[in-house]
């Protein structure tokens, strides 16, 4: 896969698109599948789908008379290129930081905070592990 560049909230609204869907899209499909969730013209989404494919987030090949797009990178890819691009932006990549930031200025219900638990406690054996390899 290739590396992926930062997209823009639009980008991000036509990859989750394609990423929700097994095989590859027409641009009308895409259209199709928008149509009442934007009120985006077909032509701007044909623009957002070219853009894409510059960045090289999409691919496409020709069938008949349409394009077929297709993702050539991961939603998770992009998640942790998005994240990195925004812990350096705003927090200096510090991450205890952002997570204090996030957890004393927004709401969080009880299983929200469970989750968290749970994700830090299975990142402690994972990393108390690792240590007991290198050691």
């Amino acid at each position: 896969m290739p590396k992926t560049s930062k997209l823009a909230q639009s980008e991000w609204i036509v990859m989750r698109i394609l990423w929700a869907n097994p095989g590859p899209m027409t641009a009308a499909d895409i259209v199709a599948e928008l149509s009442g969730k934007t009120a985006w013209h077909p032509r701007t989404i044909k623009t957002l789908l070219g853009r894409l494919v510059r960045k090289r987030a999409l691919g496409f090949r020709k069938r008949g008379k349409a394009y077929q797009y297709y993702p050539r990178v991961s939603e998770a890819a992009c998640l942790e290129t998005e994240g990195a691009f925004f812990l350096t932006k705003c927090f200096d990549g510090a991450l205890r930081p952002m997570l204090a930031h996030f957890v004393q200025n927004y709401r969080l219900t009880q299983a929200d905070i469970n989750e968290m638990k749970r994700l830090i406690e299975r990142k402690e054996a994972t990393t108390a592990s690792e240590t007991t390899k290198r050691g």
